[in-house]
């Protein structure tokens, strides 16, 4: 039979001078290991924004240039061959490439006007800075406006305002006054339809991201919905820009976002956003969303900034966290942007 064994009992070691109280004890460090870093975004941004080299653009246009000489070619001696043998469907096949070509050629044309509206607005962006810093230039100011002013004589969402900007524009005789009446009753609500792409393309960045667990899915959502988001801004401020004029300033905005540093997310873009280090203990993937929200929030910011002609006046600039805060008040309710 096995000997029962009682209960052990362990002496305290005697310590020398007075004990140390929980109260004391340092605080824990508050360090997260792999924080939501926004990878998406930043993987997202550094490929809209590089730039290949010399060489490779090159070889791109050669071998464009090569593939149209051939298939151009080939097309002729089809059609020749076709005329030959069977006259009606030769006709039909040159009627079919004439459309073709036709429809082509209309296609370039639009691209081409395209580049230009937007060349059109950089251009009134670029005089309006210039009327700024050269000490409020009341007569280039009122250039701009004159510009400005042609932009939008067509759209009839803004013809009241339009109306309300020609009756007072004469008594303004302030540059700084009258970009502000300006930005009062013109670009207002294209401000505020711009903010409402920005917050839909941040929230389906931020939905996609949380809720998709496929890899490079988070990647292609932030591609594509930014992709949109500032072909949307560029319509809305009059740029109307194509296929080409889209992917120029895309290239435009990312490289300006890249070069300032401003897809770097920092702890004041997660403070902002929804308390920090929260987010990522509650989920990971929905921490990862929240940044990659508000990166895209950064972009659309920047989009607006690049669209829009004119400069943004003090304090009507929109911020990251409202823009976020609505874009995703439904997560957070008692982090609903008042402004």
């Amino acid at each position: 039979m096995a000997e029962r064994r009682g209960p052990i009992l362990i002496e305290e070691e005697e310590v020398e001078g007075p004990r140390a109280s929980p109260a004391e004890a340092p605080p824990v460090p508050d360090t997260i290991e792999n924080a939501p870093d926004g990878q998406a975004m930043r993987t997202m941004a550094a490929l809209a924004a590089r730039r290949g080299s010399r060489l490779g653009r090159w070889f791109r246009r050669v071998t464009g240039a090569l593939v149209a000489f051939f298939v151009s070619v080939a097309t002729w001696s089809a059609i020749d061959a076709l005329l030959l043998a069977n006259p009606v469907l030769g006709w039909i096949a040159m009627v079919l490439v004439g459309a073709f070509l036709i429809v082509l050629s209309l296609i370039c044309i639009r691209e081409l006007a395209a580049l230009a509206r937007l060349a059109r607005v950089g251009e009134i962006h670029a005089e309006a800075e210039a009327a700024l810093a050269g000490g409020g230039d009341l007569a280039r100011a009122r250039k701009v406006a004159d510009r400005l002013s042609h932009l939008y004589a067509g759209r009839e969402a803004l013809r009241w305002g339009h109306e309300r900007f020609a009756e007072r524009r004469g008594d303004v005789f302030d540059a700084d006054a009258l970009f502000h009446l300006a930005e009062i009753e013109l670009l207002a609500p294209l401000d505020a339809a711009a903010r409402i792409e920005v917050e839909a393309a941040a929230r389906q960045v931020a939905t996609v991201t949380a809720v998709v667990p496929l890899a490079f899915a988070d990647v292609a959502a932030a591609l594509t919905s930014n992709l949109r988001m500032i072909r949307r801004i560029a319509e809305i401020y009059g740029g109307r820009a194509g296929t080409l004029g889209a992917w120029r300033l895309t290239r435009a905005v990312f490289t300006h976002l890249v070069a300032t540093g401003a897809v770097a997310v920092g702890d004041d873009l997660i403070g902002s956003v929804a308390g920090g280090s929260v987010l990522t203990r509650i989920s990971r993937r929905f921490g990862e969303g929240i940044v990659n929200g508000a990166l895209t929030a950064r972009v659309g910011i920047a989009a607006m900034e690049v669209c829009r002609p004119l400069p943004f006046a003090a304090g009507r600039k929109p911020q990251v966290h409202s823009l976020i805060g609505r874009a995703l008040g439904g997560l957070f309710p008692g982090r609903r942007d008042e402004s």
